[in-house]
């Protein structure tokens, strides 16, 4: 039987070779075409950002290949604990690109090759730089999202094997920040929990200023500035392989703001009730709530001094997710004076806050907002019912 994915990849190999103007051929005889290729983010918040990948032909050896510094092992030994410190290892891989495309056509992500216009010398440069990274010796790296990831691994590759290195432009606003980047697509993907986690996760070096460099941290953001580099042309043809159906995203969804706005007003009710049962659901609800507040905070915390993470340092949510919290949870009957000036002084700290909220150094999600005024409730609330 036919190997109907083998013969498309020799078919698509020969075209190219085919279609070649006679003078490149003679000048270049490596019969290699390298490619960038991009996909569109997915559903999931792994794939929310989109990817970035290499692709080969050799219509020599006829072979199809794509290289992907995004993988990694889920059953790496301490996997999870490693991936909460940033560090995990990250390492290339190599499939043929018949199965990379099938993946990606499956969850139902676009995908756009632009060829690469390089000489001889730079395709067998760059082609034998990336094989040699598959030995197992070197193909491992410390990932960072914003830094050195799948995509900026291959920027660096064209900066230093193309010659000369290209000039890339800035593709995104002059003064954009890392925060408002990944704002962007956390907002077209609807993924408003998502968005309130990471927003809350990372704290004020987020907010910087991306240089035109940085801002290639994301896929689209390099391959716009592949297209317009603008010392040379880099790409010699651009071409839309796979083209996704848009996902219907309308219909009613349970942001954060409305959620803790009605939790807000539902605590706010059942305090100004006189109902017995009423009252004493709101105590047990004050007891969770502040206790998870607090556990957030330790998190925040840890994430700050326990990991490599240099993007969750001087967290600004910690003014209002006090790790204090989860022992006051324990303590709100407790009569003692100190007792009564922690929940004063909690429901001080945080009405400045909420005057603060816009002028701080890091962009605090404006959901918490309901939330921050619910703890404020309910510290004066717990601070009037001690004597």
């Amino acid at each position: 039987m036919i190997n109907f994915r083998l013969l498309v990849t020799v078919i698509v190999t020969f075209s190219c070779a085919l279609f070649t103007p006679a003078r490149t051929s003679a000048q270049d005889s490596s019969r290699l075409r390298i490619s960038l290729i991009t996909c569109t983010p997915g559903d999931q918040l792994y794939s929310i950002f989109g990817h970035s990948a290499i692709r080969i032909i050799d219509s020599t050896s006829l072979t199809d290949y794509v290289y992907n510094y995004g993988t990694f092992n889920f059953e790496d030994e301490g996997f999870y604990l490693k991936f909460v410190r940033g560090q995990l290892d990250y390492y290339i891989s190599l499939d043929m690109f018949s199965n990379f495309m099938y993946a990606y056509r499956v969850e139902n992500r676009g995908i756009t090759e632009q060829v690469l216009e390089l000489t001889q010398d730079e395709k067998l440069t760059l082609r034998s730089y990336l094989n040699e990274n598959l030995k197992e010796e070197n193909k491992y790296y410390k990932y960072d999202f914003f830094f050195d990831n799948c995509t900026t691994r291959l920027r660096d590759l064209l900066l230093e094997f193309k010659k000369p290195a290209p000039d890339f432009p800035p593709v995104m606003p002059e003064g954009t920040r890392f925060r408002e980047a990944i704002h962007l697509y956390l907002d077209k993907g609807q993924q408003y929990w998502s968005k309130l986690g990471i927003d809350i996760l990372l704290g004020a070096p987020t907010d910087a200023i991306m240089t035109p460099a940085q801002q290639q941290f994301l896929p689209d953001n390099l391959m716009y500035s592949v297209d317009s580099a603008g010392n040379l042309k880099l790409v010699k043809t651009k071409i839309n392989l796979f083209q996704p159906t848009i996902p219907d995203y309308s219909g009613f969804r349970i942001t954060p703001g409305i959620f803790f706005s009605f939790l807000f007003a539902l605590m706010l009710m059942m305090g100004l009730s006189r109902n017995k049962v009423a009252l004493s659901f709101l105590h047990r609800l004050d007891g969770l709530i502040f206790f998870m507040t607090g556990l957030l905070g330790i998190v925040l915390c840890f994430m700050w001094f326990g990991t490599d993470h240099s993007m969750t340092k001087n967290n600004y949510n910690l003014l209002w997710a006090w790790p204090t919290h989860a022992i006051m949870a324990f303590l709100l009957n407790n009569r003692s004076a100190w007792v009564r000036k922690y929940w004063l002084a909690s429901s001080i700290i945080l009405s400045a806050l909420l005057l603060a909220w816009y002028f701080l150094p890091q962009s605090l999600n404006p959901a918490l907002i309901p939330f921050v005024l619910l703890l404020i409730y309910r510290s004066y609330a717990r601070y009037k019912s001690l004597p």
